[in-house]
């Protein structure tokens, strides 16, 4: 009986370990994207530069992790919800190493931008997109922590905030390329780092979906979570 008290009682250590090490892995993501979006509102060319060289940091959590969560299958063969956890905690890694990603590409392209005046109206749109990133980031993560699912359902149905910011930012910089032609270059810079933003959103909703399965037993990739279903 001790024995096996033993190995339970390092099996839930593990289990810990592993979601205490996402959620560091996210943190030091959410303060990826807080720098990038700063530089690139701010013309902040040495934190841009910071940005541009430290996904590094992420990519390494990722496989460290990666590598815990094959070791408990392997060793502890989880099954039910903790099997459901360490299958979804490699999904959201991947998400979390790809929001690494944008912030990155951010980075890149707010140090080329940085000696560049952006126009006011942008200024002020770039950062209303960016405080919505940055809380659905945040808020995806806080759902995570607290493994709960109705956080998860209202960060899913909030990114279509983002979608329409997207969309919005799109149309005016068409419109600064068609007025002035000579600043293309420049926008086209801009118009990359607003995908990059979009994205992250996009990412994060991928996370909170994980997170209902993990906690719900449900795949609800594909599915409209802020609608009623059938049967519920």
């Amino acid at each position: 009986m001790e024995v096996q008290q033993h190995i339970s009682q390092q099996y839930n250590k593990d289990l810990k370990s592993i979601k205490s090490n996402v959620l560091s892995m996210g943190c030091l993501v959410e303060l990826q994207v807080q720098n990038a979006i700063y530089a690139l509102l701010n013309q902040d060319q040495e934190l841009a530069k910071e940005v541009s060289v430290s996904d590094y940091k992420i990519n390494k959590m990722e496989m460290e992790i990666d590598a815990d969560c094959a070791k408990v299958i392997a060793k502890r063969q989880p099954a039910a919800g903790d099997l459901r956890l360490v299958i979804a905690v490699v999904k959201i890694i991947t998400d979390l190493e790809r929001i690494g990603d944008e912030a990155e590409k951010i980075g890149r392209y707010a140090k080329k931008m940085a000696l560049k005046e952006v126009a006011a109206e942008m200024h002020a749109e770039l950062s209303s997109l960016g405080s919505k990133v940055m809380t659905i980031l945040h808020d995806t993560l806080d759902s995570f922590a607290r493994m709960d699912a109705q956080q998860a359902i209202k960060v899913v149905a909030s990114d279509a905030q983002i979608d329409d910011e997207f969309n919005k930012i799109s149309r005016l910089l068409l419109t600064h390329m068609m007025e002035s032609p000579r600043n293309i270059k420049h926008m086209l810079r801009v118009t990359w780092c607003v995908r990059a933003l979009e994205r992250i959103g996009d990412h994060s909703q991928n996370i909170c979906e994980h997170v209902v399965y993990s906690v719900n037993g449900k795949d609800v990739r594909h599915v409209h979570l802020n609608k009623p279903h059938q049967g519920d």
